[in-house]
C-alpha cells in the first residue's frame, strides 16, 4: 500500500497537481477603490484567482509612488520568492529594469513601458481605438463645441489618447475644439476636479479625462453637462452626466502571462493589444442617443475588420503641417513616441 501511495504521489507531482502554487504580485500607483486604472488591474488579479484557484497565490500593494519607494517594493516581492511581478504604472519603468536585472529568475511585467530585459516584458493596449470612438460621442453631443480634456502627464501614452479622441470629435464635428489642461497627476481627485471646473468655466459642455478618479465627471454632473470617463464604467459616480468610457479588460492577458510562466513558454514580449483581442473596449450609457450608439458600433466594426484606423490620414498638427497624407497611417513606433497635438486641440504639449 505504501508503495502504491508513493507512486501515486510521484504521478501527481509529475502532473503538476501537487506543485507549489505560482505566486503573483501586483504593484499599483493608486488605490484599488479608485474606480479606474488600479481598480481595473485589480479586477485582472481577481480573474487570475478565479481561473487558477488553489494553483495561484496573489498579493498587491496600492498607492506605491514612482521612484525609490517602488524599488524597495519590487525588490521585496522578488526576495520573498514571488514568481511573477506586475508593475502597473509607466513611472515604475526604471525601477523594474534595475530590479529585474538583480533577480533574473523572477518574471517581471511592466504596463505601458518600452524597456525590456531578459526577464522583463512590457504590455499595454491600443486605447486609442476606443478613445477615438468616445470622441465620436463627444463630438455629436456637444452644443458649445468646447470639449474639455483633463490630461494626466505629457507623455506619449496620454498625448496619443488626446489626439485619438480629438480625431474622433473631428470626424463628426469639424467645428468642435478639444481644450486640454494638464493636472500632472494619476490620482488626485481634488486637483482633477479643479482642472475640470476650469474647463467648465470656459464653456465646455463635455468633459473627459485620463486620470483614475471620477472627479472630473462629478464636476461635469455638478454643472449639468456631460462627461466621458476612462478605465471602467464609471456611470455610478456621475449617472446624470456619464455618456461613455474607453475601458480596460486585463484578465485574459494576465491569464496568458501566468500560463506561460507555469508552462515554461513565457517570453519577454512587448504586447500591444486592441479591441480585437478584448484588451480595450468602449461602454456606452443610456444617455447616448440610439443613432449615436449605432454610429459608434459601425465605426467600431470597421476598426475591428481593419477597414479603418483612428489615425487614418490626412492628419494636420496644430501648426497646420500635414503630418500624414490621405491613406497614410502612423507606424506603431510613431504612435508610441507621439509628442505633438492634432489641429483641433487647444493647449500645449508641455
Amino acid at each position: 500500500m505504501k508503495r502504491v501511495l508513493f507512486l501515486l504521489v510521484l504521478l501527481l507531482i509529475a502532473a503538476g497537481v501537487l506543485a507549489a502554487p505560482v505566486r503573483v504580485a501586483f504593484i499599483y500607483v493608486a488605490p484599488i477603490g479608485d474606480g479606474g486604472w488600479s481598480f481595473m488591474h485589480n479586477q485582472g488579479r481577481l480573474h487570475l484567482e478565479r481561473v487558477f484557484g488553489d494553483n495561484i497565490v496573489t498579493d498587491f500593494i496600492e498607492n506605491v509612488p514612482e521612484g525609490a519607494e517602488a524599488d524597495s517594493v519590487f525588490r521585496g516581492y522578488a526576495q520573498r520568492g514571488y514568481n511573477v511581478i506586475f508593475g502597473t504604472s509607466f513611472g515604475y519603468m526604471d525601477s523594474m529594469v534595475r530590479i529585474s536585472r538583480a533577480f533574473p529568475k523572477t518574471v517581471f511585467m511592466h504596463c505601458s513601458g518600452y524597456q525590456t530585459t531578459e526577464n522583463l516584458g512590457t504590455y499595454f493596449g491600443r486605447m486609442y481605438e476606443p478613445r477615438f470612438l468616445s470622441g465620436l460621442v463627444a463630438g455629436t453631443m456637444t452644443k458649445s463645441n468646447i470639449i474639455g480634456y483633463v490630461a494626466a502627464f505629457p507623455i506619449p501614452e496620454v498625448i496619443r489618447g488626446i489626439n485619438a479622441f480629438a480625431l474622433g470629435v473631428q470626424y463628426v464635428n469639424p467645428d468642435a475644439k478639444v481644450h486640454v489642461i494638464w493636472s500632472n497627476t494619476w490620482f488626485d481627485p481634488a486637483r482633477e476636479k479643479e482642472a475640470a471646473e476650469s474647463l467648465l468655466d470656459i464653456g465646455a459642455d463635455v468633459i473627459t479625462q485620463h486620470q483614475d478618479s471620477p472627479a472630473p465627471q462629478q464636476a461635469a454632473q455638478d454643472r449639468g453637462v456631460y462627461s466621458i470617463g476612462y478605465n471602467s464604467d464609471m456611470s455610478a459616480f456621475a449617472p446624470k452626466a456619464f455618456l461613455a468610457a474607453p475601458v480596460w479588460n486585463w484578465g485574459p492577458y494576465y491569464e496568458h502571462v501566468v500560463r506561460g510562466v507555469i508552462e515554461g513558454t513565457w517570453t519577454n514580449e512587448q504586447y500591444w493589444g486592441g479591441m480585437k483581442d478584448g484588451t480595450v473596449d468602449i461602454v456606452l450609457s443610456d444617455l447616448v442617443p440610439a443613432g449615436v450608439s449605432k454610429l459608434v458600433n459601425v465605426v467600431k466594426r470597421a476598426i475591428l475588420d481593419g477597414n479603418m484606423h483612428p489615425f487614418d490620414g490626412p492628419i494636420y498638427d496644430q501648426a497646420g503641417t500635414l503630418r500624414y497624407y490621405k491613406g497614410e497611417v502612423p507606424s506603431d513606433a510613431e504612435l508610441l513616441s507621439m509628442n505633438w497635438f492634432v489641429n483641433n486641440v487647444v493647449g500645449k504639449v508641455q
